[in-house]
């Protein structure tokens, strides 16, 4: 295979984690699948395949544990609102005391968690372009 289609094939492999936006889990799917069909081809296709999936399985499983960390905050600041448990009959939530910081820090860190990705992966890809590898920073190596 020509070098420039190796490029180009590897800079495809990482841009395609982009299809995540589209439908559930196409960050993880379409570069497995891209990934698959071209890692026979060449050595150079196939590392990056593997540290694109990795970094993919990675991210999602960190967003995974972020947002498991979202429902204590949002349980707990519905909970401490209640005025009176003995009186079901009056139970008043006061959204002016709700954990808005709480929810809100949660949020912009999920925020700049999906921008420090996007870059990542543009990054990743340009660097496929010109023929370089790349190594995902704090990627778990699911696959060897």
């Amino acid at each position: 295979m020509k070098q420039n289609n190796e490029n180009t094939n590897a800079f495809l492999i990482h841009i395609s984690a982009f299809a995540g936006f589209i439908f559930p889990f196409g960050n993880i799917i379409t570069p497995l699948i891209a990934w698959q069909t071209l890692k026979d081809r060449s050595s150079f296709l196939d590392k990056h395949g593997k540290e694109a999936i990795n970094f993919n399985i990675s991210y999602s499983l960190y967003i995974f544990i972020l947002t498991l960390s979202f429902i204590p905050v949002f349980i707990g600041s519905i909970f401490r609102n209640f005025d009176n448990l003995d009186n079901f009959n009056h139970i008043n939530i006061n959204f002016e005391t709700f954990n808005f910081f709480g929810i809100m820090g949660i949020a912009s860190l999920a925020g700049i968690v999906g921008i420090i990705k996007i870059a990542l992966i543009i990054i990743a890809a340009l660097k496929a372009k010109e023929g370089e590898s790349y190594k995902y920073p704090f990627t778990i190596k699911f696959i060897k």
